[in-house]
């Protein structure tokens, strides 16, 4: 028995041996090609089996074999795997990966893309696998919510409606770019996400730069810059075919295929996709057709050029009406009750609807005039089409509270019945109508950057900014629902209007923007330091021309350019003080253009507020890094002041005429710390942490604001009593929690906390006219998000299938409100205050939403 007991235990040992001996350890540092940069997260898989682990923050990585004699393939989204043969241990040493995208390194130099321990500005980045991980049913913006300082909502729930704010601003106060072109509008700076419904599925990574950021054009980012960097052409021939499911009817098709980089320096990559569905809210049906194009040519080895064009052609309908409390407890439909839809003649009819298409168009040239020298060139033209719906006529009839009209209580709008009243009025035409606002536009620009290295330590950077933008914005009658005409007075040359469908109405005018801007900077980076100086400057020119309210021959019909001239200044250096530590400031003052509303205050081209001021942006910020093997950890505080905030009242006085206020002096302070974190527990479970704390307030009062009438004469003077009181309108306290853990090699797994706080209702602050309470604090909320992927093969295909469900617990909670508690209104003047007094309207958030979707690639 003794015998046999060591004959089993020498067995073992040798099988043990045998088993160690047949092991190998192999190791090295996965780094970005273009800056020696690690990269976190890469995927080591021994071919053949499931062993397999991802590098840690540094880039390093170090995995036991399961052979001797096998392959080691090296992955990564955005980039070419690599695949290195193994026999026995080996130290791969430093490897660089490959972009798997043929010209984004220049693209990345337009956008001005920041690089971690090196550009001194808080950011974080989002690149496409975790995109299309997070992406589901949720809008584009809402895939940044668990970033520090961002808060993002689907806003009343439309396809494409979702808002995102940065530090408290909302989107005309942040930048937001497409490889670095500026896409805010240029009239009021607003970005309408619905116009790029599509691109969150050729985006090829996302950064939010928060503050300052690093896009050297004189840009709005009084809260920081989203920048978005799409596909450009893969170097590999294939593509892939894809599709997701999701609640209430959402279906999304698509496909993707690239040519590769032929011999001839010639690639190409296109890509399409449909969606609809009936949408979470109730009357909020969509549907839109996304595509993207882009050709790339290598002429030789110093010229290279690029052509780009991308857009949705979409329409959905839309809740415009934000209730109170009250109302969505009232109704059957409870959160998803929606006022703005019926049915006209048993077909779904929106009293309130969006339709457009905004193509981007881009060509690019990239030239290497030398070793030391570069140009990249950008010119764009975008041709916006579409607008929102409404109704004209009698409004009364389309209210939520108007019984007479709706199908039962706080129902559907009875379209049928206003058909029929609008019939029997015969010749009197149309009580009530539906009509569009439309803001078409034509936009074209030229962005050129010239680098230049003046040393081995020392990048040079100059460019211009050349845009021309032409808003032409007119209301169109849509349906006259079932009447002869819809009568209008407001053409002066035609005041006796019997529009019929497709007629102007209410309106038509033209805004004309001129943009001339030039940037210089400074970069230096040696051993430890690295640092910039950036100066800019803008001229801003805005015309207004109106076919309604002025005859042919009336020289008021066109105004004169009123220029604003706005500059900038600033600076920043990141110091690494060890491979673990490092530390960074920046600072900046700049000041931005008035918005167009606030020069043509009165909508009309008399009365020129010709007061309108510069708004002026002082910011400074302190960070802390860290990077070790495991942990990684940013700390940011940030100081923010905006004065002279463009601030224009309109009023209605007692006779009917209008009136204006241009108030100056409005000013705020955004101020607060930012802290991320990501832990590598083990090589398969990372978790994520977040906290953004704000403390953001209107800084003043102003008295003696003066209301001014159509003539200029001045009517009454008020004061606005706003000092202290919180800036509404995005949680000021964001909290997260996530963990990321692969169950095998080709299986993920995610679960996100969100947490929203200090939540004030949005307010204007011209309405504030005497000293009230603060806005309504929004109750606290949190949500529970997960998905899982998992990548397999599908006959001859690689395969990917995700799922995901947001808000798992099906949280009831309020994400957007308008505060409307008893403030009283500004001043006491004769004339009919801009809101009255009324409890807060609100938006409820989504519940629980799902999708699946699943990828073929070639």
């Amino acid at each position: 028995m003794k015998n046999t007991i060591k004959i089993l235990f020498f067995a073992v040992a040798i099988l043990s041996s045998a088993f160690t001996m047949a092991q190998s350890t192999v190791t090295g540092t996965v780094l970005e090609p273009e800056n020696n940069m690690p990269l976190p997260g890469v995927n080591i898989l021994e071919a053949g089996t499931s062993n397999g682990i991802s590098t840690d923050f540094d880039g390093n990585f170090s995995i036991v074999t399961q052979s001797t004699d096998t392959k080691i393939i090296i992955s990564y989204v955005g980039y070419l795997s690599q695949e290195f043969t193994i026999t026995g241990n080996k130290d791969l040493g430093q490897i660089k990966l490959t972009p798997s995208e043929f010209g984004l390194q220049e693209v990345n130099i337009i956008a001005s893309v920041a690089v971690d321990r090196k550009t001194p500005v808080a950011v974080s980045t989002i690149r496409a696998s975790e995109i299309s991980l997070k992406l589901g049913t949720q809008e584009f913006p809402e895939i940044l919510k668990s970033t520090p300082g961002v808060y993002a909502t689907k806003s009343g729930g439309g396809y494409g409606d979702g808002r995102i704010n940065l530090r408290g601003f909302d989107s005309e106060n942040v930048a937001v770019m497409i490889n670095g072109v500026p896409v805010n509008d240029m009239e009021n700076g607003r970005v309408y996400w619905s116009n790029w419904a599509g691109l969150g599925d050729v985006t090829s990574s996302m950064q939010v730069q928060r503050g300052l950021g690093a896009s050297k054009v004189a840009v709005p980012s009084v809260g920081g810059t989203i920048n978005i960097i799409s596909k450009t052409t893969d170097v590999e021939t294939g593509g892939n075919v894809y599709t997701t499911l999701g609640n209430d009817g959402f279906e999304k098709y698509g496909l993707t295929y690239s040519t590769g980089l032929m011999d001839n320096g010639f690639a190409a990559t296109i890509s399409a996709a449909k969606t609809d569905g009936d949408g979470y809210v109730d009357g909020t049906e969509f549907n839109a057709v996304s595509y993207f194009i882009n050709l790339s040519k290598e002429i030789n080895d110093k010229h290279k050029i690029s052509f780009t064009a991308f857009g949705a052609k979409q329409r959905h309908g839309q809740r415009q009406s934000s209730h109170s409390i009250d109302t969505y407890r009232a109704s059957e439909r409870g959160i998803k009750y929606n006022s703005d839809w019926g049915y006209k003649n048993g077909q779904v009819t929106h009293s309130e609807d969006n339709f457009y298409h905004k193509p981007q168009i881009s060509l690019n040239h990239y030239w290497d005039i030398s070793e030391k020298t570069s140009l990249s060139t950008a010119a764009y033209v975008s041709f916006g089409s579409g607008g929102g719906g409404g109704t004209g006529g009698d409004g009364s009839k389309f209210s939520f509270d108007n019984a007479d009209y709706r199908i039962g209580n706080l129902g559907t709008i009875n379209f049928d019945k206003i058909v029929a009243e609008n019939q029997a009025a015969g010749v009197n035409g149309s009580e009530s109508f539906l009509r569009a606002s439309r803001n078409d536009h034509k936009w074209y620009g030229v962005l050129t950057t010239l680098k230049t290295d003046l040393s081995d330590n020392i990048v040079l950077l100059s460019g211009l900014d050349y845009r021309n933008y032409k808003g032409i914005h007119f209301t169109e009658v849509t349906d006259l629902l079932g009447g002869q005409y819809a009568l209008d007075d407001s053409d002066v040359n035609n005041p006796n209007n019997q529009a019929q469908v497709g007629d102007k109405i209410f309106y038509d005018n033209d805004g004309k923007v001129n943009w001339i801007g030039a940037f210089t900077q400074a970069e230096y980076s040696k051993d430890k330091l690295s640092a910039f100086v950036s100066l800019s400057a803008s001229n801003t020119g805005y015309k207004r021309i109106d076919r309604f309210q002025y005859l042919d021959s009336d020289p008021l019909r066109e105004t004169d350019v009123y220029n604003f001239f706005g500059y900038g200044a600033k600076g920043g250096a990141n110091y690494n003080i060890d491979e673990n530590h490092n530390v960074f400031a920046n600072l900046g003052y700049f000041e931005k253009a008035p918005y167009f509303n606030a020069v043509f205050a009165s909508n009309n081209n008399v009365d020129i507020n010709d007061n309108a001021e510069n708004q002026k942006i002082t910011s400074f910020e302190l960070g802390y890094g860290f990077r070790g093997e495991k942990l990684s950890a940013n700390i940011n505080l940030y100081h923010t002041t905006w004065k002279d905030r463009t601030e224009v009242a309109r009023f209605q006085l007692q006779d009917g005429s209008n009136a204006f206020a241009n108030i100056l002096g409005v000013n705020a302070l955004h101020k607060g710390i930012e802290v991320d974190v990501r832990y590598k527990a083990t090589d398969n479970l990372t978790l994520t942490g977040m906290a953004s704390i704000g403390d953001w307030r209107w800084q003043n009062n102003i008295e003696g604001v003066e209301i001014r009438d159509e003539a200029n004469e001045l009517v009454d003077t008020v004061d606005i009593i706003i000092e202290d009181l919180h800036v509404g309108d995005a949680a000021q306290t964001t909290l997260a929690l996530g963990g990321n853990y692969k169950l095998t090699p080709k299986t993920t797994f995610t679960l996100d906390y969100n947490y929203f706080a200090n939540l004030y209702a949005q307010f204007d602050p011209s309405d504030r006219g005497e000293v009230g309470p603060d806005a309504w604090e929004v109750p606290a909320y949190g949500i529970f998000d997960t998905a899982i992927r998992h990548s397999f093969s599908f006959g001859s295909f690689d395969a990917t299938l995700t799922g995901r469900i947001n808000n798992i617990f099906d949280t009831e909670y309020i994400a957007d409100a308008q505060d409307g508690s008893e403030q009283g209104s500004i001043g006491d003047a004769d004339y009919i205050a801009p809101s009255s007094a009324r409890a807060a309207n609100v938006y409820y958030g989504f519940g629980r939403t799902f999708s699946v979707g699943m990828k073929l690639n070639f």
